[in-house]
C-alpha cells in the first residue's frame, strides 16, 4: 500500500504544497508515495481580489493541473483530525461520512473573517472574506438602483481600516457610481480604531492612503468601534450614528477552526506553532502551512502574515519537507526574509513599499500596474504541464514580491 501525504486545503498553501510534495517524490522517483488534496471544490479562489467589483476571474480550476502532476484530488470538507490515529474525517460532496489515513498530514485550511459577537453582525453585515460572500455583496450593490435616492443608500460603511479594508474602500466610490450613475452623492466611510488615517499599516505608507482617500472621497471615522449593526446603518461606541444600507466588515482574521483539532501551542489568530520545517511543535506527522502556521520568516523575529505572498512560498516548503520527513532526507528550512506590501488604492493608483518597515518604492500609475500583474498573474497557478508546474514549485525560488 503507497504511503500517504493528506493535504486539506485547495487555497495558495495547500495548492503550492501539493505541487512541491510531488516534485521532490518525482526527483527521488518514488511511485510509493501518493499526493492527496482534500478540498470542497478543485479550484483555487483568488482571495486577494475579493474586494473588486468583476468576480468572474477570481476562480481559476484545479482539475487539469493536478492531472498533469498526479496529485489525487477528494471533494469534501474536513470535519475532524484524528491525529494519533492518522485519519481525517471528511464529509463528502454528497453530504455521507468517509475519511482518509495519512502518513504525513499538510493543514492548509486557511482562515476566515473574524465576526464578534456584536449586535446586528451576522444578519446586516457583509464580508469579501470568500467567494460566495463578495457575490452576496456584489448582488446587493446592483439591487441598490432599485431603491429610492436617499444619503442612507447611497453610503456605504467599512468597517476596518487594515488591508482588506483599505482596499474595500478605494475600489467603492467607483463601484457605487457604475450603479448609481456619475453624479451620485456616494458616501464611503471607513470605521477604524487607530489614531490616524491608515494607522495600522505605519507611518511611511499611512500619509499616501491619507492622500488616495481624499482624492476618491473617502472619509475615515477614528477611535470609535462599532457598537452595533441593524438594516440602516451603525452605532458607534462613542453614540454616533452613521445611517447607510451598505455595511462591510473587514476586522481582523482568524486561523481555520481545524487548527483547535490539533494538540499545539497557538497563537492570537489560531495559527498553531511550528519549527523551521513547518512541522507543527510537539506532533510527529503533521505540518501547518498557509494561513494556519505560525512561521518565522527570518532570523530577526519577523513571522509570516496571513497573505498570499507568504503562502505561496510556506506551500512550497511545506509539501516539500513533508515529502522529505518521509523519504529520510534533508528537508529545507523555510525562509522568506524579503517582504513587500502592494496595496490597491481605486482609482487613484496603488502604493507598493518593501520591507518590514514599508518603505514607499511606487505610488500611483506605476503602483498600479504593478498591482494589476500581481493580481491577475504572478499569483495565479502555473500551466498545467508536468514540467512547468513542478519547476514553479521548488522551495529555493527566491520571493521577490
Amino acid at each position: 500500500m503507497k504511503q500517504q501525504i493528506l493535504i486539506i486545503g485547495a487555497g495558495f498553501g495547500g495548492m503550492w504544497s501539493a505541487l512541491s510534495a510531488v516534485r521532490l517524490l518525482d526527483q527521488h522517483q518514488r511511485l510509493d508515495v501518493a499526493v492527496t488534496l482534500l478540498a470542497p471544490q478543485a479550484e483555487l479562489r483568488v482571495r486577494p481580489r475579493f474586494y473588486e467589483s468583476d468576480l468572474s476571474t477570481t476562480v481559476a480550476p484545479l482539475d487539469p493541473l493536478f492531472d498533469a502532476v498526479g496529485v489525487q484530488f477528494v471533494q469534501g470538507s474536513a470535519t475532524r483530525i484524528d491525529a494519533a490515529g492518522r485519519r481525517v474525517i471528511y464529509r463528502s460532496a454528497s453530504g455521507a461520512q468517509a475519511e482518509l489515513n495519512f502518513d504525513r498530514l499538510i493543514l492548509a485550511s486557511g482562515s476566515q473573517v473574524a465576526r464578534p459577537p456584536l449586535a446586528g453582525i451576522d444578519r446586516f453585515a457583509f464580508d469579501v472574506d470568500s467567494l460566495e460572500s463578495a457575490q452576496k455583496l456584489e448582488a446587493h450593490l446592483q439591487s441598490l438602483c432599485d431603491k429610492p435616492a436617499s444619503q442612507a443608500r447611497n453610503t456605504v460603511v467599512v468597517v476596518g481600516g487594515g488591508f482588506t479594508g483599505i482596499e474595500t474602500a478605494t475600489e467603492m466610490p467607483a463601484r457605487l457610481r457604475a450603479i448609481l450613475g456619475d453624479e451620485a452623492d456616494v458616501r464611503v466611510i471607513v470605521v477604524d480604531m487607530g489614531k490616524q488615517v491608515g494607522s495600522v499599516m505605519g507611518e511611511q505608507i499611512a500619509s499616501v492612503i491619507a492622500e488616495a482617500s481624499d482624492t476618491l472621497g473617502v472619509t475615515w471615522k477614528l477611535g470609535s468601534p462599532v457598537s452595533m449593526v441593524d438594516e440602516h446603518g451603525v452605532q458607534l461606541d462613542n453614540g454616533e450614528r452613521i445611517e447607510a444600507s451598505t455595511v462591510v466588515w473587514t476586522v481582523g482574521v482568524k486561523a481555520s477552526p481545524l487548527t483547535q483539532q490539533i494538540d499545539g501551542e497557538r497563537d492570537a489568530f489560531g495559527r498553531l506553532h511550528v519549527d523551521r520545517n513547518l512541522k507543527v511543535l510537539g506532533q510527529d506527522a503533521i505540518y501547518a502551512t498557509g494561513d494556519t502556521a505560525y512561521a518565522a520568516v527570518d532570523e530577526l523575529g519577523n513571522h509570516a502574515l496571513m497573505t498570499c505572498q507568504h503562502a505561496i512560498a510556506l506551500g512550497r516548503s511545506s509539501g516539500n519537507n513533508a515529502a522529505a520527513d518521509l523519504l529520510g532526507i534533508e528537508p529545507i528550512p523555510y525562509s522568506q526574509p524579503k517582504y513587500v506590501t502592494c496595496l490597491d488604492l481605486g482609482a487613484w493608483g496603488a502604493v507598493f513599499t518593501e520591507g518590514w518597515e514599508r518603505k514607499v518604492v511606487l505610488t500611483g500609475k506605476e503602483g498600479k500596474e504593478l498591482k494589476m500583474q500581481i493580481n491577475t498573474q504572478w499569483i495565479y497557478p502555473p500551466e498545467a504541464k508536468r514540467e512547468i508546474a513542478l519547476a514553479a514549485a521548488d522551495p529555493l525560488i527566491p520571493v521577490v514580491a
